[in-house]
């Protein structure tokens, strides 16, 4: 039997002298989707940088197909994509030139498909467009994008659905169904109903 695709075993983590979780175990397989809820201040967002390599600030272990990511970390970061509560853009380059930017330090080449990904969020026209003139929310669609534009093994996303209506909300859980039943795996954290969203099962902090 194949590894799972992440690990996660007895993580402890405390801040400001606050137990945020202890003994949390987690296991992520391809196929599925994780979606991480609790209250605000739980530590949702704090397990995510755990998971990603962005904190050192606990106990325990994180294992990316069997490994320790810090070991494994270049090859782990290839393979992931992290969307945070930020829309994670350069606000003075265009839609198009934060794609490429994103796709060059990738090591990929998007070539006139970045016209298309953009088209998928509904930013046509808005391809030129420096992003300090879009709305929070189509800002938001840009770095959304990378998740159309290049594919990875595993999506870990704070809120996604932060200034975004109805249609996009929708767009973003077929993508992540799409990405499940296509043999990736998502992190998801968000109080959003992921009825629709295929092979999802829930944790909850606190």
């Amino acid at each position: 039997m194949a590894d799972p695709l992440l690990q996660a075993n007895r993580l402890f983590c405390e801040r400001e002298r606050r137990v945020l979780f202890s003994d949390l175990d987690l296991l992520l397989n391809a196929g599925e989707v994780l979606q991480i809820e609790g209250a605000n201040g739980s530590g949702k967002t704090t397990l995510l940088r755990i998971l990603i390599g962005l904190s050192d600030a606990y106990e325990g272990e994180v294992l990316w197909r069997g490994q320790c990511i810090k070991s494994r970390r270049a090859e782990y970061q290839m393979n992931m994509h992290y969307l945070g509560h930020a829309a994670g853009i350069k606000a003075a380059l265009t839609a198009e030139e934060n794609l490429r930017w994103y796709a060059a330090l990738s090591g990929q080449k998007v070539g006139d498909r970045v016209w298309d990904v953009l088209a998928s969020v509904g930013l046509r026209g808005y391809e030129d467009t420096p992003c300090y003139t879009l709305s929070a929310g189509q800002q938001r669609r840009v770095n959304l994008a990378r998740l159309y534009m290049l594919p990875k093994k595993i999506w870990i996303l704070d809120e996604p659905f932060t200034a975004i209506d109805k249609s996009g909300v929708a767009a973003i859980e077929k993508l992540m169904s799409v990405q499940a039943e296509q043999g990736g795996a998502v992190i998801v954290t968000t109080h959003q109903d992921l009825s629709s969203v295929t092979n999802v099962r829930k944790v909850m902090l606190g």
